[in-house]
């Protein structure tokens, strides 16, 4: 595979279909490389809200792309890999939403980011990793089912303990395989390096965190900290952005297996060929839009 070429061919091709590419902070290097824009879940929804290009290729996972959609209906959003999912996401439905409201009519639903757009639909208001504590302290109601992921709703609830939280037993498969024995051995490993960690990991190693925080948030705490050693407790692809901006400090990984396989599907040809062909384009139901739209528009409001 000729990598330089299809890079040309991937800016080639971006310049005539009037395309950005935005990629995920797990990615890839190679797709971090070329893309135009790379983040967490929530600056790249406000990227793809604000940008003017008629395509979007989303370098990320199928919720991601959604988003894109809901807050860019007009235009194209292509994902290179289609069967780039997220288990997290695939443990709520809409049907699940539902019962909830039934069961709780007085609650409000907080709904992260790593959803179906179905799901979303049905929710009062969007949150991210970065954002979901400011958006629970903000919401008008003191009545909140936290949904999907109940990792970083614990979190949020220890953060705004004055309100009434219901948490989903949903969790994201790559995070929470760290464990308490894991941070200890790699603390013990490397005394002098600062623990930071994401907040979908498991009460216990949040609790042993230097920091806690999105994707974003870790690579700019490592960035502005005068520590030289970090160890990081989130997937592995960070480890791109955080040793390009600080290539004086050394970075170790918290687990071996911090690695999200649906993440890793993106490549070059992969997206050269989303390009191409238009492939894979994202569709979503109107009225499923509108109401996704209406939650992630009350996350922008309220972060």
């Amino acid at each position: 595979m000729d990598i330089e070429k299809i890079k040309r061919e991937i800016e080639e091709l971006k310049r005539q279909k009037n395309a950005i590419i935005v990629a995920h902070n797990y990615q890839i290097d190679e797709i971090q490389e070329i893309a135009d824009f790379v983040g967490d879940s929530f600056y790249l929804s406000k990227v793809c809200a604000e940008r003017t290009e008629n395509v979007i290729v989303f370098c990320g996972v199928h919720f991601m792309a959604e988003s894109a959609k809901i807050l860019s209906p007009q235009k194209k959003v292509l994902l290179p890999e289609i069967d780039a999912g997220c288990p997290l996401a695939d443990m709520i439905t809409e049907e699940d939403v539902d019962s909830l409201k039934e069961k709780y009519p007085d609650y409000s639903i907080v709904c992260y980011i790593n959803s179906p757009a179905a799901v979303k639909a049905k929710s009062d208001v969007i949150c991210t990793s970065s954002n979901a504590v400011k958006i629970v302290r903000n919401f008008p109601n003191d009545k909140i089912i936290f949904l999907p992921d109940k990792n970083l709703g614990s979190f949020v609830k220890k953060q705004v303990p004055e309100k009434d939280i219901i948490l989903w037993e949903g969790f994201c498969i790559t995070h929470y395989k760290i464990k308490k024995e894991d941070v200890l051995k790699a603390k013990e490993a490397h005394p002098e390096a600062l623990l930071l960690v994401h907040p979908e990991c498991r009460p216990e190693v949040v609790e042993l965190a230097d920091f806690v925080g999105s994707t974003k948030q870790i690579i700019d705490f490592a960035t502005s900290s005068k520590a030289k050693e970090f160890i990081i407790g989130t997937e592995m692809g960070i480890l791109y952005s955080l040793k390009k901006r600080n290539p004086d400090k050394k970075f170790y990984i918290l687990h071996p297996g911090m690695i999200c396989p649906n993440m890793k599907k993106n490549t070059l040809e992969s997206v050269r060929n989303a390009l191409l062909y238009d492939r894979y384009e994202i569709n979503i139901e109107e009225n499923v839009v509108e109401g996704a739209r209406k939650a992630l528009l009350k996350m922008l409001e309220l972060s």
